[in-house]
């Protein structure tokens, strides 16, 4: 059989090889024409010379337009502020070799002018990958409505961190002026965690780059937002917590509250500080050492200010034994 013959398996194909566009090139016109019309869009004859007009798939394929990717602008009010750079590069092989599997949306803005609602990392992409066009879904919306879809298309991504996530909830009330209740029935979340997740956003700016960066889980500042009536404190067992890899609940019992003062106000927290370099080293040195978990309890005001303690855990006897073997040597 020759190669010409030969069909492509449906596996590792982009739309462009699923969908004919031959057999769609009939009767375009009047499809074209039937389309356009409830989209509402005043004529720029101007523009229309400068712009390529894009290419109906047609309903076959839930009437996706391959829209000429120079047509095509990006979302000033993205609330996706930056992409991972090698995230976007393995995008664009994908692209490359496989083509566009899910369309981008976009709005319509003049004749053949479009903006996108959702997609921009995959517009990115094909942009890198020298596409020409791109698979687009067009749907009717105003500025409003295009920020509402365009904040709870990235609150639905997996890789954002809290704070991103808290920040598009913000835009959603006073933007969009959704209420919490609506925000929770879109994004499919409960009442309650929208309204936890906005509260992060309470929290002092060190803490909140600390969720930036993902050195503090979501957990943790939460049990931080317990003592928000004293942001120095919450910044001072956020380091703590970073310094000495601390659970959510060794953090819970550090801001638990007790008859009105907490068990680190008991214990005077002004006693506690940060790891400096030297001790950070040593405490890498003995887990080598001894291939057991071990904090270093940091404190200030007795003897001297480089003073604190030293915790060794062990799991059973056997382990205590060999722990105490390694003491001896």
């Amino acid at each position: 059989m020759s190669n010409k013959m030969k069909s492509k398996g449906g596996l590792g194909r982009g739309i462009n090889d699923i969908i004919d566009y031959r057999d769609l090139s009939l009767g375009m016109n009047s499809k074209l024409a039937e389309m356009t019309r409830d989209l509402d869009i005043e004529k720029e004859p101007a523009i229309q010379d400068k712009f390529v007009k894009p290419r109906y798939i047609g309903k076959m394929a839930g009437n996706i337009a391959m829209i000429p990717i120079g047509n095509i602008q990006r979302n000033k009010t993205q609330p996706r502020e930056k992409f991972d750079g090698k995230a976007l590069k393995n995008l664009e092989y994908s692209i490359r070799e496989l083509g566009i599997i899910q369309p981008i949306t976009v709005r319509k803005i003049s004749a053949l002018k479009y903006q996108i609602i959702s997609g921009e990392r995959r517009f990115r992409a094909a942009q890198a990958a020298g596409l020409n066009e791109i698979p687009s879904y067009i749907r009717k919306a105003n500025d409003k409505q295009l920020l509402e879809m365009a904040l709870v298309e990235n609150v639905q991504r997996q890789d954002l961190h809290p704070i991103e996530i808290s920040t598009s909830y913000k835009r959603l009330i006073e933007e969009c002026e959704l209420t919490h209740e609506q925000i929770s029935k879109i994004v499919g979340q409960s009442r309650s965690s929208i309204t936890n997740s906005l509260r992060l956003l309470d929290l002092p700016e060190e803490i909140k780059i600390e969720l930036a960066k993902r050195t503090l889980s979501k957990g943790h500042a939460k049990a931080l937002l317990s003592i928000s009536s004293n942001p120095e404190r919450q910044i001072l067992i956020m380091n703590l917590a970073i310094s000495q890899k601390f659970s959510v609940r060794e953090v819970e019992a550090l801001c638990q509250k007790d008859g009105g003062k907490s068990r680190l106000q008991k214990k005077s927290i002004n006693r506690v500080r940060a790891l400096c370099e030297d001790e950070i080293q040593a405490l890498d040195g003995l887990r080598l050492r001894f291939g057991a978990k071990i904090k270093l309890k940091p404190i200030t005001g007795e003897k001297s200010d480089t003073s604190g303690r030293i915790e060794l855990h062990y799991n059973n006897i056997e382990d205590l034994e060999r722990l105490l073997d390694k003491l001896k040597r």
